[in-house]
Order: C-alpha cells, then sequence, then structure tokens
C-alpha cells in the first residue's frame, strides 16, 4: 500500500503527528541514542543522576526555549514545546517528568506568574543553572489548592514575607526536584498582609544553598522508592518562618507594596485564583500526552510481538497459530490502537488550542476557560487509557512481558502516577461536568456552594448542541454527503456523533433534575454529594464527545485515500467499542435496541477482522520507531519459527 515514495503508515503517521509533525521529527533523530534511555537495573540514587546528566544534554538541544516568550530568551512556542518535551517520554517517564517539573511546572510558574522582576531567574533555568520545584501540592490538601495551609504573611518592617508551614500537614509533599537537586521552589501560599489573607499566591523561595544542603529555616526530605519514576528526586518541603524579600512575590495578577497595600487588577478572589492556576494549564496538557505516548510504546511493543509469537496449532494444518490471528488477541489490542489514533488527533487539537490561547492569536472571551476543561477532560481519558492500555499489553504477552527488560512493567510502573498526577481524575473529571451543567456561564465562576447548585439545577435544555460544536459539525459532515444513507445505519459520521451527544445530553440535563429535586430537600453538599455518581458519569460522556470530534476532524485531512480509509476503519473500532462499553446505559434509557446492541458488538468483531491484515502498518503509523522500543522479547527465542536451526549468530 504506497503512493509515491510514501507508505500508508507514512501518511498515517503524519495526520497523527499533527501540526508539529517536523518536531516530532526532529526528536526521534535526537533522542533515538541509549543515553536517553533508562536503566531499569540502577538504584533510584543512581537513577536521579543519570536523568539530571540527561538533561543537561536535553538543554542544549532547543527543546526548552520554545516554551519561553523571545523576551525571556525562548522562542515563543509554546505548541511545538509540549510536543517536543512529550518525546521524551519515549525514551524514559523519569527524563520527562523532571523535565517537564524544571521547564514546565517551576519555568512556567516564574513566566506567567512573575513580571520584569524576574527575568533574572528565566535565562538561568532554562540552562539549568538554577534547577527548581513546583511546591503546590500538600500532604493535607493535595487537589484543594484554595485551602492549602502554608502562608506568607508579609512583615513591613522588613519588606519580607515570611514563609511557614503551620501544621504538620501543611508541609508541601511529592514535589518532584524537592529530595535532591532543586535550589529554589516556586511555592503556593497562603499571601497574609496587613492582617488579611489575600489568598493563595506564589512565591520563590530558595531552599537549598549551591552545596546542596538545606538552607535556615527550611528542612528537606526524600520521599524515597515509589511505586515507578526512579530518576525523579520526589521530597518534602517544611518552612520554619522562612524570609524572603518582597520581590520574591510573582507579581503578575496582584502585589504587595513596601508598606503592605495590596492590589490587584482582578478584584474578585475567585476569579483572581482560577486566572493564577489558569496560565498554568500547559501541565496539565503535557501530562496526558506523555501518558498517551506511553501506551503507544506499550502497544508497538505488544502488538510486534502479537505477530511473532506463535501459540497452540491449528488442528487443520498442524501449523502454530501467531498470536494477533486469535479474535480475542486482535479484541485486547487492535481496540486500544484504535483508542491512542483517537486520543492523538484529540491531543494535537487541544495543543493547537493551547497555542493560539497562550500566543494571543485567540483573544475570544471565554477562550482560556473553554481551553482549561478541555485540558481537564483529556488529561482524564488519556492518563485513564495510558493505565488500561499497558496492562493489557503486559497479560497479552505472557510471562515475557512481566521482565523489566521488556519495558512494559517500567511502562506500567511510571504511568501508573499520571491518572492523579496534575490533578486525581475523579476531580477532573467532576471539574469538566461542573462546567457543563452551569453551561460556561461566567457569573457561575463566584457563586458559593448554594449558589452553583442553585444555577445548575435550573440547566434543562439542549445543553450539548446548543453550547458546543456538535451542531456545526453534524451539519458540516451532511454538507460532505454523510447523510444519503438510512439514520439508522451506525457506519455513519452523524449517527455516530449523535449517539455520544444524546448520551451526553441526556445525562447533563437529568444530573440538573437530579441536583434540583435534592437541594429543595437538603443543603448543596448533600445535593451536589447525591449526584455525584451521575455528575461524573456526564463528565465522561462529555470527553468521549470530545474524542469523538477530534478524530472526525483529524480523518478529514488525510488526503492519501488508503491511509483515510484505514483510519475511517479505526475510528468506527474506536465507536463501536465505546458504545459497546456504555451499551447497558444506551439499552437502558432506550436510545438502542437490543438488537441494535447485538450489530454493535459483531461490528467490533468484523471491524478488527478488517483490520487484521494492517496490524502492522496501524503500528508503525503510531510513530515510535523501532530503535526506541528496545524489548528484548522482540527478537529472543520466543518468537523464533518452530523447526529451524538457531544460527551461530544467535
Amino acid at each position: 500500500m504506497t503512493s509515491g515514495t510514501a507508505t500508508t503508515a507514512d501518511h498515517l503517521r503524519a495526520a497523527l503527528d499533527g501540526p508539529w509533525a517536523a518536531v516530532r521529527d526532529e526528536a526521534r533523530t535526537l533522542l533515538a541514542g541509549e543515553e536517553f534511555t533508562g536503566d531499569p537495573y540502577l538504584d533510584y540514587k543512581a537513577a536521579r543522576a543519570r536523568v539530571l546528566e540527561q538533561m543537561k544534554a536535553i538543554s542544549t538541544m532547543g527543546f526548552a526555549e520554545r516554551g519561553f516568550r523571545r523576551e525571556n530568551g525562548g522562542t515563543s512556542e509554546p505548541g511545538a514545546a509540549v510536543v517536543g518535551l512529550e518525546m521524551l517520554a519515549y525514551a524514559d517517564l523519569s527524563l520527562w517528568v523532571k523535565s517537564g517539573v524544571q521547564w514546565g511546572l517551576f519555568g512556567g510558574a516564574v513566566e506567567n506568574l512573575g513580571t520584569e522582576r524576574h527575568r533574572e531567574y528565566i535565562e538561568r533555568l532554562i540552562s539549568l543553572d538554577l534547577l527548581g520545584c513546583f511546591a503546590m501540592t500538600e500532604s493535607g490538601h493535595g487537589s484543594d489548592v484554595a485551602n492549602l495551609e502554608t502562608t506568607a504573611t508579609y512583615d513591613p518592617q522588613t519588606q519580607e514575607f515570611v514563609v511557614h508551614s503551620p501544621t504538620p500537614s501543611a508541609r508541601k509533599d511529592y514535589i518532584g526536584g524537592a529530595a535532591e537537586h532543586a535550589r529554589m521552589a516556586a511555592v503556593f501560599a497562603q499571601l497574609i498582609t496587613l492582617g488579611e489573607n489575600k489568598g493563595v499566591h506564589c512565591l520563590l523561595v530558595p531552599i537549598r544553598d549551591e552545596n546542596g544542603a538545606d538552607l535556615p529555616g527550611v528542612t528537606t526530605y526524600d520521599d524515597g522508592l515509589k511505586g515507578g519514576l526512579p530518576g525523579v528526586d520526589n521530597g518534602r518541603i517544611v518552612f520554619d518562618h522562612v524570609r524572603v524579600p518582597r520581590e520574591n512575590l510573582l507579581n503578575r495578577y496582584a502585589d504587595v507594596a513596601p508598606d503592605g497595600t495590596y492590589s490587584s487588577e482582578i478584584e474578585n478572589p475567585s476569579r483572581r485564583f482560577f486566572t493564577t492556576l489558569g496560565t498554568l494549564v500547559r501541565g496539565r496538557v503535557s501530562v496526558g500526552g506523555a501518558a498517551a505516548a506511553g501506551a503507544r510504546v506499550a502497544l508497538s511493543i505488544a502488538m510486534r510481538y502479537a505477530l511473532q509469537r506463535r501459540q497452540f496449532s491449528d488442528p487443520d494444518t498442524g501449523v502454530e497459530t501467531v498470536l494477533l490471528d486469535y479474535r480475542s488477541h486482535q479484541r485486547r489490542l487492535l481496540p486500544l490502537v484504535a483508542k491512542s489514533y483517537a486520543l492523538a488527533f484529540a491531543q494535537n487539537d487541544l495543543v493547537r488550542r493551547m497555542h493560539l490561547v497562550q500566543t494571543g492569536q485567540n483573544l475570544e472571551e471565554g477562550a482560556q476557560r473553554a481551553l482549561e476543561k478541555r485540558a481537564a477532560g483529556l488529561k482524564v481519558a488519556q492518563t485513564n487509557h495510558a493505565t488500561r492500555a499497558i496492562q493489557e499489553c503486559r497479560e497479552a504477552c505472557g510471562g515475557a512481558g512481566y521482565l523489566t527488560e521488556n519495558r512494559l512493567v517500567t511502562l506500567k510502573a511510571d504511568t501508573d502516577v499520571f491518572t492523579t498526577f496534575e490533578g486525581d481524575n475523579v476531580v477532573l473529571t467532576q471539574l469538566v461536568a461542573k462546567e457543563l451543567l452551569t453551561s460556561y456561564a461566567d457569573e457561575v465562576r463566584d457563586l458559593d456552594a448554594l449558589g452553583w447548585v442553585r444555577f445548575a439545577a435550573t440547566m434543562a435544555g439542549d445543553v450539548v448542541r446548543k453550547r458546543s460544536g456538535v451542531r456545526q459539525l453534524i451539519q458540516t459532515l451532511r454538507d460532505r454527503g454523510d447523510d444519503s444513507i438510512d439514520e439508522g445505519d451506525l457506519s455513519r459520521r452523524v449517527v455516530q456523533l449523535q449517539l455520544f451527544a444524546d448520551r451526553e445530553d441526556y445525562l447533563v440535563r437529568t444530573a440538573a433534575h437530579r441536583l434540583r429535586a435534592r437541594a429543595e430537600e437538603t443543603g448543596p453538599f448533600e445535593a451536589f454529594n447525591n449526584a455525584q455518581d451521575h455528575i461524573l458519569a456526564a463528565g465522561a460522556a462529555h470527553i468521549d464527545r470530545l474524542v469523538l470530534e477530534a478524530f472526525i476532524e483529524g480523518i478529514s485531512d488525510i488526503e492519501d485515500p488508503e491511509a483515510r480509509e484505514l483510519a475511517d476503519w479505526m475510528c468506527d473500532l474506536f465507536v463501536y467499542c465505546t458504545i459497546e462499553e456504555n451499551q447497558a446505559w444506551y439499552i437502558m434509557h432506550r436510545f438502542m435496541s437490543v438488537d441494535r446492541a447485538k450489530a454493535v458488538r459483531r461490528g467490533v468483531n468484523e471491524l478488527v477482522d478488517r483490520l487484521r491484515p494492517h496490524a502492522l502498518t496501524l503500528v508503525e503509523a503510531m510513530g515510535v520507531p523501532e530503535s526506541m522500543l528496545r524489548a528484548a522479547m522482540l527478537d529472543d527465542a520466543s518468537v523464533f519459527e518452530r523447526n529451524q536451526p538457531i544460527s551461530a549468530s544467535s
């Protein structure tokens, strides 16, 4: 299957690589060497040292500069920065996390929350002359950032902030870089001045001297061994009345004058808090992308193994059967590859949106907030997918999959934390659903819990179609000629999209009704808590619909007919499998008959059978070079043909 000199896999890969395909290709070349891989046999101290040396090499390749503005020594390419660093996940996820903490979280906080007076730090952190960490999470308040306990109290007499951990639960915890390498922390704390608490703000606090010793008033601890990511030095920080200059407040959105007077252009405290956190959305975008990259590595390994490994003889021929020729194996892996395709298109769309917002090319009202919601939803989808896909790949490779030399267990261990990293997935799904229920109404941002529940309970219209692009996309599909077949034909994109939108819309509307009914009997917390399962289901349905839309749009850009046909089949497989996973809901709520549900199951079987001959093409299109797989089982005794002599060189 070729068109000119490019193969079908090449055409598919170009589409999956997205707008920054050149950046991905550059990274594939630069990161192909073994010097960028992890070594699972190192103890965690040696692994940390190795990752730091790898970062020093990365810092000379231009990846980091892309994420910073030109006036700060960068190149103002946030989209390219996210994509380039995402490719580190193919080599070693410890390297990706450590790089993300330094240039994404710490560097992002300094640039996006700081002003001219903080510019001096940026060139130093880009070059690794200044190693930093992002001290937000606390032992007692992980996802509840607004209620962090660490305080930063302003002293007008000395014009300093006094940073303090008032309780044991106020210690900063799980902080990458805090255990060993970081010299400075971007600390999120309750800012108190002239006796008033002004809410959470970020300050730069030095924590170690040049020799690595804790500075006075700072105590750091090592979190020790973790379930994965041995190259990342996670630690804890406790502050005991640590004084930093007034200028160390990152003051883009608020400042404190020498006399202690507080000022901010954003008067509403809630709005100011969310604006501050919104500028750091790049981290959440990056986490989802890296998790999806880890899943692609695992699937690339497991699919190649399934194409070589034989097990049990065909009674008719006596020849042992290749694993991927079994229907059960096709059903295990091919739907996960299809979902990886869907998420790749969704991630490309998300990064593009982020790039436009952060470079000032999209100044529409609500663009930042919509980006935050989409980033939260896709982070959930991609990290959940990675957890499921990598585990399935491990099991599909049997005992070989459990050997460290074949990477699958390492990938599983390294990505496992991503479901709670940069926001717990349950909390983020809830965030997405709350945005849906309030239909992006700007006034809701300032409501208390009772006001939010009352507002959400009034939402009962056709929320999804009125407040999203579903109607427009459906019309676009019809304009392309997708209206010539029976409305019940599940192979039609319009029908598929309507089914996804129907599920989302129904769940959103009924969640609103449930809130309304409960709110009349109880308080706001009880009302919300009672409907939480329903609210989470609405959020999950919304995420599925966003991913499908991105898949449809991604396919539309593929010009090569053979590549487009394969992509169409993969989209069908993603749709059919998603419906199959939720078929009980569709039947229960009469959106689908039992006979139609059976047709969905048959459709999955037909699609995996149709895609089986193209399995290698589909895997190659995911873009993980064979040189970066480094799984020994792809070339060991378990995959040799039976009854073939072993050569001396083997």
